[in-house]
């Protein structure tokens, strides 16, 4: 994967990211785990950035280690696979 790829799932993440922050930022956390749309919204941002997470390179992931890679992915997973165990709580 060229270094520019990486750029482009990099600049997803962070797009995602700041989309969930425009979601939420208004909200107090009671408003928003009543919001359904809000957090249908921020499930869907969490599933790209977990999605993005999966197709970063090892040769990156391993340089980093501290960053929880395989938390986001697995959030990812959670969100897709197990939807109705999901609480709003957990976003």
């Amino acid at each position: 994967m060229t270094q520019r790829a990486v750029m482009h799932i990099f600049d997803d993440i962070l797009k995602a990211t700041e989309a969930i922050e425009r979601f939420v930022s208004h909200m107090n956390y009671n408003h928003f785990t009543h919001d359904e749309k809000t957090i249908r919204a921020v499930e869907r941002e969490f599933e790209i950035i977990g999605e993005a997470v999966k197709k970063i390179p090892e040769s990156v992931t391993k340089t980093y280690p501290e960053v929880p890679w395989r938390l986001m992915a697995g959030m990812r997973d959670r969100l897709i696979h197990h939807y109705w165990e999901t609480e709003s709580e957990i976003l």
